[in-house]
């Protein structure tokens, strides 16, 4: 049996679509969702068990972190620390494609990577801002570890047969978020992605940071 694929695509449906996505989500199940880049596998960001669930839906190594849609920049600040690089970065990129890794806060769940980091991003998507608004999302691309991701809801509902539901957004394309890393003397580029370097270099040069890049 196939999910259930919501349409989301003008305002009515979206309204219904996205409560629906919160209703399936406080129950501790992943959704797919659209964002402004690919489809993706969103889970709430502090439910420890729902956050396990992407990990087995994707065949994801555990030792691989993964990255929180946040509704705003204070959602980010809760679960990183925002030095002058990422918040800068965030007021010239954010919403759009851009997820930036910084040093997580001490408060910040684990089970969202073993490691020291954590990637927040706000999309440049109002279906994905409205789900995200009640709790920071824990969002990893809409395919099995390594493969590729569909560009339609229903080719997310095809592959991943255990979703309960998935958020039609309409087509999406196939190049996930730049990911910049700022916890260091200078910001590295872990992933090239929409947001080029060239235009990361140039925001911090204008605001007054150091713009190499590594």
């Amino acid at each position: 049996m196939l999910p259930t694929v919501m349409n989301a695509t003008d305002p009515v449906a979206r309204a219904t679509a996205v409560e629906a996505a919160l209703n399936v989500l406080a129950s501790g199940q992943p959704v797919g969702v659209p964002t402004d880049t690919v489809y993706g596998l969103a889970a709430d960001a502090a439910d420890e068990a729902a956050v396990e669930k992407l990990f087995e839906l994707k065949q994801r190594p555990a030792e691989r972190s993964i990255a929180v849609i946040v509704a705003d920049l204070a959602d980010a600040a809760r679960l990183v620390k925002l030095n002058r690089s990422a918040q800068q970065l965030a007021e010239r990129f954010w919403p759009g494609p851009l997820t930036i890794v910084s040093s997580r806060q001490p408060s910040a769940p684990e089970h969202l990577g073993k490691g020291s980091t954590i990637g927040v991003r706000l999309p440049d998507d109002q279906i994905m801002q409205a789900i995200a608004v009640p709790r920071p999302l824990a969002v990893t691309s809409a395919n099995l570890h390594g493969g590729p991701t569909p560009t339609t809801a229903q080719g997310v509902a095809e592959l991943l047969r255990c979703l309960k539901l998935v958020i039609d957004g309409g087509p999406r394309g196939i190049a996930s978020s730049t990911v910049v890393d700022v916890t260091g003397p200078h910001p590295q580029i872990l992933r090239e992605g929409p947001v080029s370097l060239k235009e990361i270099r140039q925001a911090l040069s204008e605001t007054g940071s150091d713009g190499a890049l590594g």
